[in-house]
């Protein structure tokens, strides 16, 4: 209302006017026909003006007031800025503490008997894999965000999910096996491990319709705990952790069916949904974390059996293992994140 004051002031003068006048005409009457004529009626302009003064809006110098509390034009944008900065600082401090935490009560809790240390071999063969690992995640993470910049993601969340599990199902395993049981010098083992991890990409891409800050969270708290039980793995007695295969196939398996129950079970079993859903979830987390620890010395077993000249060195095969651990774990914590975000909502 007080922009639109202010572009009229020719209509301002002419309501003024008319004002005067109507004031001067009303007063020059004789008392008696003063007394005896009817009330005048005011013009809508001079009506508008009336209102205008007489809201609560129409202040003098209120400009000025609001320039004298306010110096700076971003003051308000400085305070929001600040209190998002300082809740951000909280959150990061927060993510660094848990992080801390798990990795000191994981080896606190697993690593009780260590051995002396790696041995060349071991080391190299240990590096050799975790860089296959990070090449490997790195090429996941830039083929999805491409997928989902140019509208695949869409695309296949509007698919059928049952076509969908079915086509990357193949691809991702077919990948897999290529990668895995071809020998070093074959020439399709790269092109079946850039199938593998693209078949990977192609599935996580709609996860790029969270928020972020999900994502980011997520992932720093995935390197946290595949770092700590990574260095727990490789700081431990040779072989502590090998006798959790057999276990950790059945979990797995209860994980897997527990994940494909919401394809099966109608919507109205609420209580069967629920309990599966936190099966998949945080038993997903407690199985996946237990086989980082078995794949992480399954590889040092593979290391010192490379030294003695047992079987091939192949640390692009040992990375698969290691990057579905971490896929696993990331997923499973971007659901349990984005759940709580919007239960506070």
């Amino acid at each position: 209302m007080l922009s639109c004051v202010r572009s009229q002031p020719r209509a301002f003068s002419v309501a003024a006017s008319a004002v005067r006048s109507l004031s001067t005409k009303a007063a020059t009457r004789p008392v008696a026909s003063r007394v005896a004529a009817k009330p005048l009626q005011a013009s809508p302009i001079a009506q508008q003006v009336r209102q205008v003064r007489q809201s609560p809006f129409h202040r003098p110098n209120l400009n000025n007031q609001v320039q004298q509390s306010f110096p700076s034009s971003g003051a308000g944008n400085a305070y929001g800025q600040s209190s998002a900065t300082q809740s951000g600082w909280t959150k990061a401090l927060t993510s660094v503490g848990i992080i801390a935490a798990t990795a000191i009560g994981a080896n606190l809790f697993f690593n009780r008997k260590t051995r002396d240390g790696l041995s060349l071999g071991e080391s190299n063969y240990l590096n050799s894999t975790f860089t296959y690992l990070g090449g490997g995640l790195t090429i996941t993470g830039a083929v999805a965000y491409a997928m989902h910049r140019y509208g695949f993601s869409a695309r296949l969340m509007a698919a059928n999910p049952w076509l969908v599990l079915g086509v990357g199902l193949v691809a991702s395993i077919g990948g897999m096996m290529g990668a895995t049981s071809l020998p070093s010098s074959h020439p399709a083992k790269g092109p079946c491990w850039l199938l593998f991890n693209i078949s990977q990409a192609a599935v996580l891409s709609p996860l790029f319709f969270l928020n972020p800050a999900i994502l980011a969270r997520a992932g720093l708290y995935t390197a946290g705990l595949m770092g700590s039980l990574c260095y727990v793995a490789a700081t431990a007695k040779e072989d502590q952790f090998l006798y959790l295969g057999g276990p950790l196939l059945a979990g797995v398996t209860i994980v897997a069916l527990s994940s494909l129950a919401p394809m099966i079970l109608p919507a109205t079993a609420v209580r069967s949904l629920i309990a599966t859903e936190a099966i998949s979830l945080y038993g997903g987390l407690a199985v996946f974390g237990a086989f980082v620890l078995w794949d992480t010395q399954k590889v040092l077993q593979h290391a010192r059996q490379v030294e003695h000249g047992m079987r091939p060195s192949d640390p692009m095969a040992e990375s698969i293992g290691l990057e579905l651990d971490f896929i696993n774990i990331f997923t499973r914590l971007v659901q349990i994140l984005a759940t709580r975000d919007q239960r506070r909502r």
